[in-house]
């Protein structure tokens, strides 16, 4: 597995070794020695969670404060996203700024990112399978979000523009970056 850190200090896509054959397929996922080693910092996933959606959905933009902070481990295991962490670490000097990579079933990457982000995603396929892992158990008084349209950010999501979004009712009524609770 080789990690790629991110223009977001401790964010890192992580490709695979994966070994192809006749059969098809291997590569090990996920190993909690390798990735700790890789990110130089320990790491201990408690909570897996799996959502199922179609094309122009968009997750987002997610996370827990304080506490209750998770670092997540994501990937697609079914069709392709555009997975979007965002920086809310007010001493980070990339705070407020988002990087953006493209999961697939196809590239099998996956993207860790630390306590202190927001995290989404968009549905580029016509279904995804999407998967992470969490450190931290879910807490919702500790939930944060940001609306996914927020000027400020300006992130561009990548989705066609004939393809009509499918947002939830909750996900449209986060506050602005500015308002965030952090």
């Amino acid at each position: 597995m080789k990690a790629i850190e991110t223009k977001l200090k401790g964010c890192f896509i992580l490709e695979p070794s994966v070994f192809e054959d006749e059969r098809g397929y291997f590569f090990e996922s996920y190993n909690q020695n390798k990735l700790n080693e890789l990110i130089g910092q320990e790491v201990n996933f408690v909570q897996d969670n799996q959502s199922y959606s179609t094309k122009g959905v968009i997750r987002a933009l997610h996370y827990q404060v304080g506490e209750h902070a998770q670092a997540k481990l994501v990937r697609a295991l079914e069709g392709t996203v555009l997975d979007v962490a965002v920086d809310l670490r007010e001493n980070s000097p990339t705070f407020g700024e988002y990087f953006a990579v493209e999961l697939s079933a196809e590239n099998k990457k996956q993207l860790f990112i630390p306590r202190g982000f927001a995290h989404g995603f968009c549905v580029l396929s016509e279904t995804a399978t999407f998967f992470y892992k969490c450190d931290n158990f879910y807490n919702k008084s500790a939930e944060g979000g940001i609306i996914y349209n927020d000027k400020d950010l300006n992130i561009d999501w990548t989705i066609e523009e004939d393809v009509e979004l499918i947002i939830s009712e909750k996900d449209r009524s986060l506050p602005l970056f500015k308002k965030a609770r952090l």
